[in-house]
Parts: C-alpha cells; sequence; structure tokens
C-alpha cells in the first residue's frame, strides 16, 4: 500500500516526521510533500506536486487554509482514502471527495498504526 504524506516535514517534533517513521517501520511505501525539499528516512520529500501514481492513502498534516491549493491534486492522484488527522479537517473538502466518492476519516495516522488498523 502506497501512502502520501501530505505536509511532510524534515523537523522532528512534527507529526508529519513521526508519520512518515511510522509509515517506514510497519513496512508501506511513503511518498511525501511539504514546502522543503528534504529527506526522512529514506524517504524523499518533494516540494512540487509530482504526479505520483497508486496511491492508496493520503494523509493530511495541513490546516484547512494550507490545503485549498491542494484540492485539484488531491483529486488527481486518484486516491482510495483520505485520513484528516487532528487539525485537519475541513468540511469543505470533505464535501468536494464525496462529490467524487473518495472515502475519508478524521482519525490519527499514528494511533491507527499503534493500534494495527492502519490498513484496514
Amino acid at each position: 500500500m502506497k501512502v502520501l504524506v501530505l505536509g511532510a516535514s524534515m523537523n522532528e517534533d512534527r507529526y508529519s516526521n513521526r508519520a512518515i517513521k511510522k509509515l517506514v517501520a510497519h513496512g508501506f511505501e511513503v511518498a511525501a510533500l511539504g514546502n522543503k525539499i528534504g529527506e526522512v528516512n529514506g524517504v524523499a520529500i518533494k516540494k512540487e506536486l509530482y504526479p505520483f501514481e497508486n496511491i492508496h492513502t493520503i494523509t493530511l498534516y495541513l490546516n484547512p487554509q494550507n490545503q485549498k491549493t491542494y484540492y485539484d491534486y488531491i483529486l488527481s492522484l486518484k486516491p482510495q482514502r483520505i485520513i484528516f488527522n487532528p487539525g485537519t479537517e475541513n468540511a469543505e473538502l470533505q464535501e468536494l471527495l464525496k462529490r467524487n466518492h473518495i472515502p475519508f476519516e478524521e482519525a490519527c495516522t499514528l494511533v491507527m498504526l499503534g493500534m494495527g488498523v492502519f490498513d484496514k
């Protein structure tokens, strides 16, 4: 399963950074997009809207205001699921996802991984 961390950060205090590390540790293929080019645990963080293929899940680490510029990009990737981590909940994007038949959930990627339910 390929997971895109949207809002990825090299800052070890950020939850997106922790998510990348945990996803890799759990054996997921991880892609990352952030506002700075870098690398976390062997995962390259891209800055440009890279046309990733076969993204199953997008896990969001951007506040709702910063998500707006990514709406079309998110839809273009045709993910099978979006996870709105705490603080990223966005009714506008959720409505757009509903209209495009893309499932989403408000959850915490780190908690889901810890409970063993991320890939269920």
